[in-house]
């Protein structure tokens, strides 16, 4: 059974940096498309960033210059380092994945088309 697992969420000043990262459980990193999530309670899950191969990766515009999102295949895990954070970065982030059956990730930002979900991690910014 295939298992996201998140960490390093934590609680944070503005303008502060935090790191989170996603651990896969279960399966190579690189048979996946991995993606970054976050949802505030009684708002709609939002994408953030995606990995787009060796392409780069995509961002929201609502975090695009200050996070950044990038894998290690040696640890399985996806990691999303974000500067500057914000009190409206405040959120439960969520690591998702789907299958790569294409041979090449597409680079959605929309929680529908990923099956796989961690737990999240809590990133809590004050002012």
């Amino acid at each position: 059974r295939i298992q996201l697992v998140e960490s390093g969420g934590g609680s944070v000043e503005s303008g502060g940096t935090l790191e989170i990262s996603c651990r896969i459980v279960g399966a190579p990193l690189a048979r996946f498309c991995p993606a970054w999530f976050r949802q505030v309670p009684g708002k709609e899950r939002e994408g953030v960033a995606v990995l787009l191969g060796d392409v780069g990766a995509k961002y929201s515009t609502a975090v695009e210059g200050r996070f950044t999102v990038f894998q290690s295949g040696a640890v399985r895990a996806l990691y999303m380092r974000m500067n500057d954070l914000k009190p409206e970065d405040t959120a439960t982030y969520f690591c998702a994945a789907t299958e790569n059956v294409r041979g090449y990730c597409q680079g959605s930002l929309n929680q529908d088309d990923y099956d796989i979900w961690g737990q999240g991690t809590q990133v809590t910014v004050s002012s």
